[in-house]
Order: structure tokens, then C-alpha cells, then sequence
């Protein structure tokens, strides 16, 4: 470990030493501003004291199960508070409360949608998931079809999220570290995906578990304080907020009614379809199930994290309409043009000035830096997986691989992963990448969530069906993303876009069952008869656990 402290070490001195300047946010461009040196002091020891876990986790890593899994004894609540640190993003913290900022009621939407797909993996997809697979989705969806063809095409599906997420945290990242802490944008990225390297290489899925255990237990703390703070100086009223918030907004009253961000209901149903189902198909999540004991666990897990993300999504709530009046009517956050500084993306951290001052601004700077690296670790390392469970243990080894080769060709893949996050998070630096947000739930929904799904209910399904269905998501939900007016009008500036909506998800995850079924049906073969016979012993195990990897037998 020592090269690796020395590096670290290089990485914070750049980090701590570079001249502020002029940083272009998230949104917009920010005003110069000065270091901000309790923020890096606070980051400064959040990252020593993960790196220690991380090195506590090494010494217990010894297996794959070690590696993929913490050996699966973690508990439901330590899972679920590590799950909600895990789905509660940035883009949660930062972008729902820009949203509300900007939007007002509608910025709800991408709240609440979140929340709404949480009893669909309690109730549908955890207990069987931990009862049926080991370390990825993949284990469940193949478990009675041929591995070969299954296991590339939902590796495929899971690399194509875990890039494009960790593309959007990366740029994300780059721009909130450049704006607070006054360092260039590509050090800003090459820290990040240096340190999600380090926790996944050396720690696994311990270490990044503990990684975000910690920031959820920090974002949930400062977040609880800013809302306490808002709420005491409107005198605990919520009215009162809310009718200030409509005083002092350019759109008044219009805030607090629907209409204000998705006005088209077919969009509005399409954004509500990817944000529930593409949660319930997100590679990273999914692989949480199987860091548990058994399914009772699993199902433990989705209570407590169901019960910590929509506490935040209540509070974020308070701290977007806050903003507006404590922020918002605020000169001393605007430039000379009278633009936000930092852009709107920015309004949580000015909002802990207002509340704390410079200590707790730091405080929320370096909570918001957890966020972003709590989560790109374990994107990492569900696409490590992909690459080293599904493709080289179970394809090209056809599953006679070692677990001391399985974890080298682990660890090499995060390597290859965190190299590639950094070049493509320069490269798009200066795109929109919102569309990117997007399209990762949408394609989560269209790939994963339909052959998920079907391979747990549906006898009938077979593996052409299985490879149909998700090579149909994935495709639609690209062509129609990119047809849509976020990308051929909004990137590509044509005057109208050719599709009209801007969510894909409902039609892309349609055509992925359609196609999923409909090629099902059609295949007479010996090998689908075979497969579908096969489904009674699944779902024997399914609902028992019998057989179960590490379960207790029921």
C-alpha cells in the first residue's frame, strides 16, 4: 500500500496547491473565488480515513465471494444504509434541489420516481435475486438458460450503464471540485478516478460498502441540518416557505403547481416508467442483494433503504424551496450579470453558507465529493464484475476460472474502467451530458429490468428471447434517446426533433418485452423446450432459497 499513499499523497499536495481561478460550474460560469481550505481540509481526511478502510478491507479480502459480495455478511441495515448511499447521487443531492430552485413542485418528479421504484424491488426482485444468483444479475437471468449468450449480452447491457453513469458522475465531479476547490478540471478527474481505482482494487466490495456506509451517514446528517436551519427560520411552518418561495420566484405562483418541468403527459409517463424500473435494473444496485446472508436480509435491506432515501427525498424538498428565498433573493450569490454563481446546480452549497458559514459550506463541499465517489465505486466495480464473472469466468473459462485469476482480471478491469472514466470525462467536459443521465436509466429499464423480470415470472422465456429482448432495449432506447429533442435538437441543433419525446423509456422497454415474447413464442427449439422445463426447479429455489450461495436453508 505504501506506493499507493505515496501517490495519494502527490494527488492532494497538487490538489491543495493549485492557484484558484476562474472555473466554469456545472452550469454557467462561476466568478473567481478563493480556495476554499475547509473543504479541503474535510476532504482531505474523509479520503485518509476511507483509504484506511480500504486498507482494513484488503487484509479481509481473500476470495471472490470476499471480493463481489463482503462474503455476504453484511446485515439488512448495514446494506440498506449502504444502498442508500449508493442511489442518493449528486445529481440527487445537487440536481434535485437545482431543480426545485429553477422548476419548483415538478423537480419532484425525479424525487419521487426514485422512491416509486423502491417496492418493486422489495416486493419482486430481491428475494429472488439473493436466492437465485451469486455476484450479478447475470447469474439470475442465465440460471436456467444457455450462459454463453445470455451472459455477454447482459454484460454488454451492464458495461453501456456503468460508462455512461460514471461518464456523467466523472463530469459532474470535475466541475463541482473545480468550482470549490480551485483546481483544474481534468486533476479534479483524475483524483476521482484515481481514489474509485483504489477502493475497488484493493478493498472490493467491503471497502466500498464502508465507503458508502460513511457518506450516507454524512449527507443524511448535513442534509437533516440544513433542513432544521431552513425550517427555524420560517418558523417550522412549510407554508410559510412555500409562500415565500412564490413571492420572491420570476415564476410566482406557478411554482407550486405541476406543469412546470414535463408538461406532455405522455413524457411525464415515460420519465415516471425509466425512473422506477430502470432503479430496479441498475447493475450496481442489483449486485447490493448479494452482500447479504439470505433473502430475508435482502428484503431488510429495501425497508431500511427505502425508509433513508425517501427521508432525504423529504428533506431535499425543504432545502429546494428554502433556497429560493434564502439563496435566490440574495445578491451576494449572483455575479454582475445576475446569474447564480456556480449556475443553479450550485444552490445546496450556497444554501449551507447561508446556514453555517464557510465551515459548514466545507462541511457540504466535501459531503457532496463523498457522494460522487461513494457512487462511481461501486459503478466500478459492478462493471469489474461484468467483465470478470460473467465474461471471462463463466464465457471464455466456461466457469472452470480460479477466483485468484477471477480477481486479477477484476482488479485489471477496474483499472481499464477508472482509465477510461477519466479520458471520457475530459473528452465531454464541455458537452450537455444531461441526456447521458437519462439515457442510463433508460436503457437500465429497456435492457435489464424486461429479461430480469421475465426470466423470474415468465416459464416461456427462452435465450433467444432473452438475447432479443435486451439487444431490442438497448437499441431503441439509444436511437430514440438520440432522436429525441434532448440529443438531435438540443446537441445536434436541428430545428425539430424526430422523435417527439424526450424520455424513451416507455416505448424502448415496451419493444424489449415485445421482442423478449414474441421471439420466445416463435422458438420450438429442443433447447427451449429443454429451458423451460428447467423453470420449476428455479422456481423451487426462487421462493425457498434452497441451493441458495451462502443462504441458510429454509
Amino acid at each position: 500500500m505504501k506506493p499507493v499513499h505515496r501517490f495519494l499523497g502527490a494527488a492532494l499536495c497538487g490538489l491543495a496547491s493549485t492557484a484558484a481561478t476562474a472555473a466554469p460550474a456545472i452550469q454557467g460560469e462561476a466568478a473567481q473565488r478563493p480556495l476554499n481550505w475547509s473543504a479541503i481540509v474535510m476532504f482531505m481526511l474523509f479520503v485518509l480515513f476511507t483509504l484506511g478502510i480500504t486498507r482494513w478491507a484488503a487484509r479481509r479480502t481473500r476470495s471472490a465471494s470476499d471480493f463481489y459480495a463482503a462474503g455476504g455478511g453484511l446485515t439488512g441495515f448495514q446494506n440498506g444504509l449502504a444502498i442508500a448511499g449508493d442511489m442518493v447521487s449528486a445529481a440527487s443531492f445537487l440536481g434535485i434541489s437545482a431543480m426545485m430552485f429553477d422548476k419548483g413542485y415538478d423537480g419532484l418528479i425525479y424525487a419521487l420516481g426514485v422512491v416509486a421504484g423502491w417496492p418493486i424491488i422489495l416486493f419482486i426482485v430481491a428475494e429472488r435475486l439473493r436466492n437465485l444468483g451469486r455476484y450479478t444479475f447475470a447469474d439470475v437471468v442465465s440460471y436456467r438458460l444457455a450462459q454463453k449468450p445470455v451472459r455477454i449480452t447482459a454484460a454488454c447491457g451492464t458495461l453501456t450503464v456503468v460508462i455512461m453513469y460514471l461518464v456523467a458522475q466523472m463530469v459532474g465531479a470535475g466541475k463541482l471540485i473545480e468550482l470549490l476547490f480551485g483546481t483544474s478540471y481534468e486533476s479534479a478527474v483524475v483524483i476521482v478516478g484515481a481514489l474509485m481505482v483504489l477502493y475497488v482494487m484493493f478493498g472490493g466490495m467491503l471497502a466500498t460498502t464502508w465507503v458508502q456506509i460513511i457518506k450516507a451517514l454524512l449527507l443524511l446528517g448535513g442534509v437533516t441540518f440544513m433542513a432544521v436551519m431552513v425550517l427555524a427560520h420560517f418558523g417550522f411552518s412549510p407554508e410559510a416557505i412555500f409562500a415565500s418561495a412564490a413571492k420572491v420566484h420570476d415564476k410566482g405562483t406557478a411554482i407550486l403547481a405541476p406543469g412546470g418541468l414535463v408538461s406532455n403527459p405522455i413524457d411525464a409517463i415515460s420519465l415516471g416508467v425509466g425512473m422506477m424500473f430502470g432503479t430496479a435494473g441498475l447493475p450496481h444496485i442489483l449486485m447490493r442483494f448479494f452482500t447479504v446472508a439470505d433473502a430475508r436480509e435482502a428484503r431488510k435491506s429495501v425497508l431500511y433503504a427505502t425508509g433513508f432515501i425517501g427521508y432525504f427525498y423529504v428533506l431535499i424538498l425543504v432545502v429546494g424551496f428554502g433556497a429560493i428565498v434564502m439563496v435566490g433573493a440574495d445578491p451576494a450569490y449572483r455575479d454582475a450579470a445576475g446569474k447564480l454563481i456556480g449556475g443553479s446546480n450550485m444552490v445546496a452549497v450556497h444554501l449551507s453558507h447561508v446556514i453555517g458559514g464557510d465551515l459548514f459550506l466545507g462541511f457540504i463541499s466535501a459531503v457532496a465529493f463523498a457522494t460522487i465517489l461513494a457512487v462511481v465505486a461501486g459503478l466500478a466495480l459492478s462493471g469489474a464484475s461484468a467483465v470478470s464473472h460473467d465474461l471471462y469466468a463463466n464465457v471464455f473459462r466456461r466457469g472452470q476460472a480460479s477466483e485468484k485469476d477471477e480477481i486479477r482480471v477484476s482488479k485489471i478491469a477496474t483499472l481499464v474502467i477508472g482509465l477510461l472514466a477519466m479520458v471520457l470525462g475530459v473528452m465531454f467536459e464541455k458537452q450537455n451530458i444531461a441526456f447521458l443521465s437519462g439515457l442510463v436509466l433508460a436503457i437500465a429499464a429497456s435492457v435489464n429490468f424486461p429479461v430480469l423480470f421475465l426470466s423470474m415470472f415468465w416459464k416461456g422465456l427462452t435465450t433467444r428471447g432473452a438475447v432479443a429482448g435486451s439487444l431490442a432495449g438497448l437499441v431503441s432506447a439509444v436511437v430514440l434517446l438520440v432522436l429525441g429533442p434532448a440529443v438531435w435538437v438540443g446537441i445536434l441543433k436541428h430545428q425539430q426533433a424526430i422523435f417527439p419525446y424526450a424520455n424513451p423509456a416507455l416505448f424502448s422497454m415496451t419493444l424489449a418485452f415485445a421482442a423478449a415474447w414474441l421471439v420466445s413464442m416463435l422458438d420450438r427449439s429442443a433447447q427451449a423446450s429443454a429451458e423451460r422445463q428447467r423453470y420449476g426447479a428455479q422456481f423451487v429455489r426462487a421462493m425457498t432459497g434452497i441451493g441458495a450461495a451462502g443462504a441458510s436453508q429454509h
